[in-house]
C-alpha cells in the first residue's frame, strides 16, 4: 500500500498543477510536473511546520526559488492542509486570487517568501539560514529556542543567476550546515536545453565554493530523494545541494522539451499527461486517501513539534527569564526607547559618523541587532567597537557581494528574530536594486546604510559618484529614502528606520563633514520636510530653495548671500519626500511659496524634482576626478554661483 499512496500522492499533486494551468490558461508546468516527487518526498517524511500555526519561529523554512512553479506550491499547502482550498487553487493566476503567478508572503498561508526573480530565493534562503544560525548561536541554550532546517527549491535557471554564486559562497563559507538546496536538474531553461547557455559542472562548483554535494539520479524514486535529504541534515559543517535529475514536463507527450517549460499542456496533453501518471478521477480533485496521507504525516509531525516547542521555550523561560524575554521582544522587533544624542559642542561631522555613533548607540541595547557591509565597514562606519563577527557575534562581514546581502538580509527579515542592516556606497546600491525591491515588496522593515553620497566623493571619480541612484530609490514604491542635512536628522532617519515594521528604508550619507544646523530637529524628519530659514513674521518669501542633505548647508549659506542682496528667502531641508508625500495637505501648506518661486538644490540627477519646484539644480551627467572642492566648484556648487543661479531664475519672466 505504501508505494501505492506515494504514486498516487505525487500523481494527485502532479494533477491539480495541470488543472491549475489549464484553468488559468496561464503558467509554467515544466518544473511543477518534474519537481513533484521532490517536494512530496520533502513534506511527507522531513518538512517540519504546523498549517495551523504557519508563523510559528522554530519551524522550518521552504523557499521556492524557481518561483514561475508555484502551481506545484500550491497544490502541496492543499493537500498539506493550510488555508488553500480548491476554489483558491481554481482561481490561479486570477486579480485577487490567493495563488498568484509567484508566490507571495503574507498573501498565500505556507509561502514563506517572495519569489519569481531567478536566484533570489537562493539568497533569501541563505539569509534565513544565517538568522536561524545567529538566533541559536546568541542565546545561552540557544538550540533550545531556535533550532531548524531551511530548504530550497532551485533550477538551471536560478544557477545561472549572479547572485546565486554570490549567495551560495557565503553560505559555504558562513558554514550554513543547516541550508539544504534542493537543484532540479532538467536540462531546460525558456528559451532552450540548458546546454545551450550551461556547461559547467554544477557539482564541482558547489565542492568548490565548501557545500556538500549529493546526487539523485532519477528524481522519480521518492525514497532515494527522502534518503538524500535524510543525510543532508546529518551534515554538521556544510550547507548541502543535492542534485536532482529530472525530465522537465513529466508524463507530458512533450517531456524533456523546453517548449513545456512555460506554456499550459492544454487539455488533450493533460489528459496525456495524467493518464502516465494513472490518475482515474475527475479535475481538480484529490483521493481521500491522499488527504489522510497527509494528515498522518506532515501534518501530524507539525502539530507534535509546535505543541512541544511552545511547553520548550516555556521551560526555557524558568532557566534563561531574561534571554526569553528578549526573545521574544527580539521576534516583534520591539525597540527600547532611546535617549536623544548628546551633541555637546559638536560643530561639524560627516554624516556617515553620525550613523556610526547612532549605530554604536542601538548597538549597545538591542542585543538582537545584526549587520553589517560589502567589506566598507570603515568608510561606513559600520564596524562598530565591540561586536564581534558571525557567528560568535552580530557582525555580518559580507565580503563584496551586494546583491546577495541585500537579499540575504530579506531572508533574516523573513526568518523573524532579528534586526538587520546593510552597508555599501551609495553608488553601489545598482547592484542591490531588485533585492531592494523586493524588500518593499514583501513588506520588509530593511535598512540600508549608503555613504559617499554625491560629487563629494571627490578623487574617486565619476565610477563612484552617484547621479542617478537617489532617483531609482525614491521611485520604488513602499522605500522611505532618507537623506539627512547633519546629525540631528541622521537621529530621526534612524528613530524611524528602526522602528518601522513594514517598510524598508534607506539612509544616504555623506563622506565629508556637515555643520550642525540651528534649525534642524530629529522629531521633525518624520514630516518629510520643514523649515530651516524662514522669512521674517508677516513677511513672505520670494524664493523657497528645497534642499536635501549636504545641500541644505549650501542653499543656507546661498540664502544668506541672496538676502544680502535684498531678497526675502526661505529653505527647507526634505529629509524624505515618501514621507512629505504620505500627506498633502502638510505639504501645500509648506510649499506656500508661488510655484515659479521655488528652487530644488539636490547633487544628483533633477528627474522629479519638478514636481516641487519649477527651477531644479542638479547634476544630469556624469562627475568628474578631482579634488572634493574642484570638483563641486566645475559643477557649481558653492553658495556663490548657486545664489547666482537662483537670482538668474528670479529675473526670468
Amino acid at each position: 500500500m505504501g508505494k501505492s499512496i506515494d504514486k498516487m500522492a505525487v500523481a494527485a499533486i502532479r494533477s491539480l498543477a495541470i488543472d491549475e494551468i489549464n484553468r488559468a490558461n496561464s503558467g509554467h508546468p515544466g518544473m511543477a510536473l518534474d519537481a513533484a516527487p521532490s517536494l512530496f518526498a520533502l513534506y511527507r517524511d522531513h518538512l517540519v511546520a504546523d498549517p495551523a500555526h504557519p508563523d510559528w519561529p522554530n519551524r522550518d523554512r521552504f523557499v521556492l526559488s524557481s518561483g514561475h512553479a508555484s502551481s506545484l506550491l500550491y497544490a502541496l499547502l492543499h493537500v498539506s492542509g493550510y488555508q488553500v482550498s480548491m476554489d483558491d487553487l481554481k482561481s490561479f493566476r486570477q486579480l485577487g486570487s490567493k495563488t498568484p503567478g509567484h508566490p507571495e508572503v503574507g498573501h498565500t498561508p505556507g509561502v514563506d517568501a517572495t519569489s519569481g526573480p531567478l536566484g533570489q530565493g537562493v539568497a533569501q534562503a541563505v539569509g534565513m539560514a544565517i538568522a536561524e544560525k545567529a538566533i541559536r548561536s546568541q542565546y545561552p541554550d540557544g538550540e533550545k529556542i531556535m533550532s531548524h532546517y531551511t530548504y530550497c527549491l532551485c533550477g538551471d535557471g536560478d544557477l545561472q543567476e549572479g547572485v546565486v554564486q554570490e549567495a551560495v559562497s557565503l553560505a559555504g563559507h558562513l558554514r550554513l550546515n543547516k541550508l539544504i538546496m534542493i537543484y532540479d536538474q532538467n536540462g531546460s531553461t525558456l528559451d532552450g536545453p540548458t546546454s545551450d547557455s550551461l556547461t559547467e559542472s554544477i557539482k564541482l562548483r558547489f565542492l568548490a565554493s565548501e557545500w556538500n554535494v549529493l546526487e539523485v539520479k532519477n528524481g522519480n524514486n521518492v525514497d532515494k530523494i527522502s534518503s538524500a535529504i535524510a543525510k543532508a541534515k546529518k551534515s554538521s559543517v556544510y550547507p548541502t545541494l543535492i542534485i536532482m535529475k529530472t525530465v522537465i514536463g513529466y508524463g507530458s507527450a512533450n517531456q524533456g522539451n523546453h517548449k513545456t517549460h512555460g506554456e499550459p499542456l492544454g487539455e488533450e496533453d493533460g489528459n496525456h499527461a495524467k493518464k502516465v501518471y494513472g490518475v482515474t478521477w475527475d479535475p481538480f480533485t484529490v483521493p481521500e486517501e491522499v488527504y489522510a496521507l497527509f494528515k498522518e504525516t506532515f501534518q501530524a509531525r507539525g502539530a507534535a513539534a509546535y505543541a512541544a516547542y511552545a511547553d520548550q521555550l516555556a521551560e526555557y523561560g524558568k532557566y534563561h527569564p531574561e534571554e526569553q524575554k528578549t526573545f521574544l521582544a527580539a521576534l516583534k522587533r520591539e525597540v527600547p526607547a532611546l535617549p536623544s544624542r548628546d551633541y555637546g559642542d559638536l560643530a561639524k561631522e560627516a554624516t556617515r559618523s553620525s550613523s556610526g555613533a547612532m549605530l554604536a548607540l542601538y548597538r549597545s541595547v538591542i542585543p538582537y541587532c545584526l549587520g553589517g557591509s560589502a567589506d566598507v565597514a570603515g568608510s561606513t562606519k559600520t564596524d562598530v567597537k565591540g561586536v564581534k563577527p558571525f557567528p560568535e557575534g552580530t557582525d555580518m562581514r559580507y565580503g563584496i557581494r551586494e546583491f546577495a546581502m541585500a537579499s540575504a538580509q530579506n531572508g533574516i527579515l523573513l526568518h523573524g528574530g532579528l534586526i538587520s542592516y546593510c552597508a555599501c556606497f551609495l553608488v553601489f546600491s545598482d547592484y542591490m536594486k531588485n533585492a531592494i525591491r523586493m524588500a518593499a515588496l514583501e513588506r520588509l522593515p530593511a535598512i540600508y546604510l549608503f555613504t559617499h553620497d554625491s560629487l563629494a566623493v571627490g578623487e574617486d571619480g565619476p565610477t563612484h559618484q552617484p547621479i542617478e541612484q537617489l532617483t531609482g530609490l525614491r521611485a520604488t514604491p513602499n522605500l522611505n529614502v532618507f537623506r539627512p542635512a547633519d546629525a540631528k536628522e541622521v537621529e530621526g532617519a534612524y528613530r524611524l528606520s528602526f522602528a518601522s515594521l513594514s517598510t524598508p528604508s534607506a539612509i544616504v550619507l555623506s563622506r565629508q563633514a556637515l555643520p550642525l544646523l540651528e534649525k534642524t530637529d530629529p522629531k521633525k524628519v518624520a514630516k518629510g520636510a520643514y523649515p530651516v530659514l524662514s522669512p521674517k513674521r508677516g513677511s513672505k518669501a520670494d524664493c523657497t530653495i528645497i534642499a536635501t542633505g549636504s545641500e541644505v548647508s549650501l542653499a543656507i549659506e546661498a540664502a544668506e548671500e541672496l538676502i544680502k542682496r535684498g531678497y526675502v528667502m526661505e529653505v527647507i531641508s526634505a529629509p524624505c519626500l515618501s514621507l512629505l508625500e504620505e500627506n498633502p495637505a502638510y505639504m501645500n501648506k509648506l510649499f506656500s511659496t508661488p510655484y515659479a518661486k521655488r528652487v530644488s538644490l539636490e547633487m544628483g540627477s533633477t528627474l522629479g524634482w519638478g514636481r516641487y519646484a519649477k527651477w531644479n539644480i542638479g547634476v544630469n551627467e556624469f562627475g568628474a576626478s578631482g579634488k572634493a572642492e574642484a570638483v563641486l566648484d566645475e559643477y557649481g556648487f558653492t553658495p556663490m554661483k548657486i545664489a547666482d543661479k537662483i537670482a538668474y531664475f528670479l529675473s526670468k519672466k
